[in-house]
Protein backbone atom coordinates (compact mmCIF):
# COMPACT_ATOMS: atom_id res chain seq x y z
CA UNK A 1 0.00 0.00 0.00
CA UNK A 2 1.52 3.61 -0.91
CA UNK A 3 1.58 6.55 1.12
CA UNK A 4 -1.40 8.39 -1.28
CA UNK A 5 -3.67 5.86 -1.26
CA UNK A 6 -2.84 5.57 2.55
CA UNK A 7 -3.56 8.89 2.61
CA UNK A 8 -6.61 9.19 0.97
CA UNK A 9 -8.28 5.84 3.14
CA UNK A 10 -7.45 8.18 6.30
CA UNK A 11 -8.82 11.52 5.21
CA UNK A 12 -12.03 9.28 4.09
CA UNK A 13 -12.41 7.62 7.50
CA UNK A 14 -11.67 11.51 9.18
CA UNK A 15 -14.48 12.54 6.97
CA UNK A 16 -17.34 9.77 7.91
CA UNK A 17 -16.14 10.12 11.27
CA UNK A 18 -17.21 14.24 11.43
CA UNK A 19 -20.42 13.47 9.17
CA UNK A 20 -21.41 10.68 12.08
CA UNK A 21 -20.82 13.36 14.91
CA UNK A 22 -22.38 16.11 13.30
CA UNK A 23 -25.76 13.94 12.88
CA UNK A 24 -26.02 12.79 15.83
CA UNK A 25 -25.26 16.35 17.44
CA UNK A 26 -28.71 17.31 15.27
CA UNK A 27 -30.62 14.33 16.63
CA UNK A 28 -29.59 15.03 19.83
CA UNK A 29 -31.06 19.22 19.57
CA UNK A 30 -34.24 17.66 17.96
CA UNK A 31 -35.00 15.19 20.56
CA UNK A 32 -33.96 17.81 23.57
CA UNK A 33 -36.24 19.86 21.43
CA UNK A 34 -39.02 17.22 21.07
CA UNK A 35 -39.02 16.82 25.05
CA UNK A 36 -39.27 20.48 25.92
CA UNK A 37 -42.21 20.73 24.06
CA UNK A 38 -44.06 17.50 25.60
CA UNK A 39 -43.08 18.40 29.03
CA UNK A 40 -45.15 22.08 28.77
CA UNK A 41 -47.61 19.86 26.74
CA UNK A 42 -47.61 17.61 30.16
CA UNK A 43 -47.63 20.34 32.24
CA UNK A 44 -50.50 22.10 30.64
CA UNK A 45 -52.99 19.21 30.68
CA UNK A 46 -52.68 18.75 34.26
CA UNK A 47 -54.67 21.56 35.22
CA UNK A 48 -55.28 23.31 31.70
CA UNK A 49 -57.71 25.94 33.32
CA UNK A 50 -54.90 26.90 35.76
CA UNK A 51 -54.62 31.06 35.00
CA UNK A 52 -57.19 31.34 32.45
CA UNK A 53 -59.39 32.99 34.73
CA UNK A 54 -59.06 36.01 37.62
CA UNK A 55 -61.83 36.66 40.57
CA UNK A 56 -61.63 39.95 41.15
CA UNK A 57 -63.69 41.21 44.36
CA UNK A 58 -62.88 43.54 46.88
Amino acid sequence: MDIASLSVGMHTASLQNQVGVAMLSKSLDTMEDTGESMIKMMESSVMPYLGQNIDVSV
